[in-house]
């Protein structure tokens, strides 16, 4: 046997908080050395936090990751353990990402990701250079480039994040080398189904290259992305480890590298085509780090439920509570590391209608804030068009939750606006909309004064389906701090609300759903007979806006998806939504920084970007 604690720790790190960022992994390799590990894995660009844009094109904000590495590798210097954490540093006038390996109060090398992602929410190539095969250099006295590292329990290779998503990634030449444990340090933003997805990814990597990988994912959120953190270690293609996601912490896990050396000397197109590769290819040079590991103690990994043969018991959950609970948590965790990371805030306010948007939004609030003992204030701001239902609804779900709840009438207010328009239009009459927009504008308008005077974090409560088609107001619902659920299909928001109540039982989640959604801003709204059936719009926009369909293969998909509705129904519903969504556009690239949960997000400067003037002769 030969045995190694692999230890995985996820830190919640902030931009340009070097201290703290590093503080807390400190923190966390003491406690995983107190456990007994041997090697430990934090996240990519641990010391800076993650994503740092363009804050990398200045000189001391790279120096200063320097500096506070050294201070890592100094603090843990008495550790008997190897560590690998993600730095950016600046060489011969380009930035490159990096892990770097620390033990003994040295950093023995630093290798730089090869795999930089632009794509969706990235702009790696934008700032950092790649890393590539064979480059073999010195920063700062240090080995900067493509090596392994042999540490007393074996041989190591690091990477970073999309090194691994890659399936032509550094890990081929690295294990075809002679690695058996390859640490992954990185910052994956959790989208819907990515625990599946990374789960399955890094099963198949290890089973293809034949290795043990480490892998450690940054946890907490930064502006509007969310990082669920988590990490496994799989050997082989079996898993060893899980670390639980959306918190800060910390765990270990026995593994042999022999088992994994045995694996490789087995029959498998592996070794044949390790022996290829061999044949034609220079290995990665190797940098020993004299580091002596705890390994003495170590016992072989066993099951729990002692057996090598049966499933561990265990009860997961359906697909129904953890696509839900992934996404309450994910959104959960944007608000508070929000609140929390910029330091500018004392309570938490939303403007509550007494519909689900809004009813969501003050959900997916005080789960965050009833365990950071954090305040949230409601406001009920009806006119002549708001109904007694409503209030209700609002008032209920204020008190099952125990948060204040204060109705504050805007209808006086919206007559003088209303006098005051049309005296700026010569007395010309308002259109329907003009006054509808006039409600909305005034209450945002009073978030916007509260929040000024209480310093309170006001909270845009918009769907993303409603926004796509400009069913919102400039100035108005579309305006606040932070758009929490911004990036949720309508849908969505509706199937979150019935699981809660399945959940929770709450009558105020029971009152708003009874009711046809509409936003009470002219007699009798309803937002499906001004728009269209939801269900539809939602699949509208994935297929045109998400998959890029035409618009006639849009009205084919959705006639193939709602057969029950007449094809000329269908068409027009189409048609109608393209119209709204290209002029709609100049709308919600105005919008406030949104929580990003899945792959299709109306955000501009980092999902679907958009020109605002456009036509669509095409």
């Amino acid at each position: 046997m030969r045995l190694v604690k692999i230890g995985l720790a996820s830190v919640n790190t902030t931009v340009g908080a070097f201290g703290a960022n590093v503080d807390r992994a400190v923190a966390l390799a003491k406690a995983l050395s107190g456990d007994g590990a041997g090697i430990a894995v934090f996240p990519e660009q641990c010391v800076a936090g993650y994503p740092a844009e363009d804050l990398v094109q200045w000189q001391g904000f790279v120096d200063r990751q320097w500096a506070e590495l050294s201070r890592f590798a100094a603090e843990t210097k008495a550790l008997p353990m190897v560590s690998v954490l993600g730095v950016a540093v600046a060489h011969r006038g380009l930035r490159y990402n990096c892990a770097a390996v620390v033990g003994g109060g040295v950093v023995h090398g630093l290798v730089p990701k090869e795999k930089l992602p632009t794509y969706n929410i990235f702009y790696e190539g934008r700032t950092f250079a790649r890393g590539v095969a064979g480059m073999k250099e010195v920063h700062r006295g240090v080995p900067l480039g493509d090596f392994l590292f042999h540490c007393d329990f074996g041989l190591v290779g690091v990477e970073v994040c999309e090194d691994l998503w890659s399936a032509d990634g550094p890990i081929k030449r690295r294990a075809y080398s002679g690695a058996e444990l390859i640490c992954n340090v990185s910052a994956s933003p959790f989208r819907v189904g990515v625990e599946g997805t990374r789960r399955e990814l890094v099963s198949t990597r290890a089973g293809d290259h034949q290795c043990t990988i480490a892998y450690v994912n940054q946890v907490g959120a930064q502006d509007g992305l969310v990082f669920d953190g988590g990490g496994y270690v799989n050997q082989n293609g079996r898993m060893a480890l899980e670390l639980p996601r959306f918190t800060q912490g910390q765990a270990s896990c026995v593994v042999d590298l022999e088992r994994t050396l045995r694996l490789r000397t087995e029959n498998t197109t592996w070794r044949d085509d390790r022996k290829s590769w061999a044949a034609r290819e220079a290995p990665v040079p190797v940098i020993t780090v004299p580091v002596a590991t705890p390994r003495d103690g170590l016992r072989y990994p066993v099951p729990a439920h002692r057996s090598f043969f049966l499933p561990a018991p265990a009860a997961p959950r359906s697909a129904r509570a953890q696509y839900c609970e992934d996404l309450l948590d994910a959104l959960a965790l944007g608000i508070g590391d929000y609140f929390e990371k910029t330091r500018g805030f004392s309570r938490l306010g939303i403007a509550l209608s007494g519909g689900r948007d809004s009813l969501l939004t003050l959900l997916i609030a005080h789960r965050w804030a009833s365990r950071a003992k954090v305040p949230i204030e409601t406001f009920y701001m009806p006119t002549r068009y708001s109904s007694e239902a409503t209030r209700r609804a609002a008032e209920t779900i204020a008190a099952e939750l125990g948060v204040r709840f204060t109705v504050v009438s805007i209808d006086e207010a919206f007559e003088r606006e209303l006098a005051a328009a049309r005296e700026m239009l010569g007395g010309q009459a308002l259109t329907p909309i003009t006054e509808q927009n006039v409600q909305a504008r005034l209450r945002a308008q009073r978030m916007w004064n509260w929040a000024n005077t209480s310093g309170g974090l006001f909270l845009q409560t918009g769907n993303m389906s409603e926004k796509a088609v400009g069913y919102t107001t400039i100035g108005g619902d579309l305006m606040g701090a932070l758009a929490v659920i911004a990036n949720l299909p309508k849908t969505v928001v509706m199937y979150l609300l019935d699981y809660l109540l399945e959940v929770h039982g709450y009558e105020g989640i029971r009152a708003v759903i009874a009711r046809p959604a509409g936003p009470e801003l002219a007699p009798n709204q309803v937002g499906e007979d001004e728009l269209m059936p939801f269900p539809i719009l939602d699949a509208c926009f994935h297929l045109f806006a998400g998959e890029k369909l035409s618009p006639a293969d849009v009205t084919a998909a959705v006639t193939a998806m709602f057969p029950e509705v007449p094809e000329a129904v269908l068409a027009r519903h189409v048609s109608r939504f393209v119209r709204l969504f290209t002029v709609s556009i100049y709308k919600w690239v105005q919008s406030p920084i949104s929580l990003h949960v899945g792959n299709l997000d109306l955000d501009r400067e980092r999902a679907l970007q958009l020109p605002v003037v456009t036509r669509t002769e095409w």
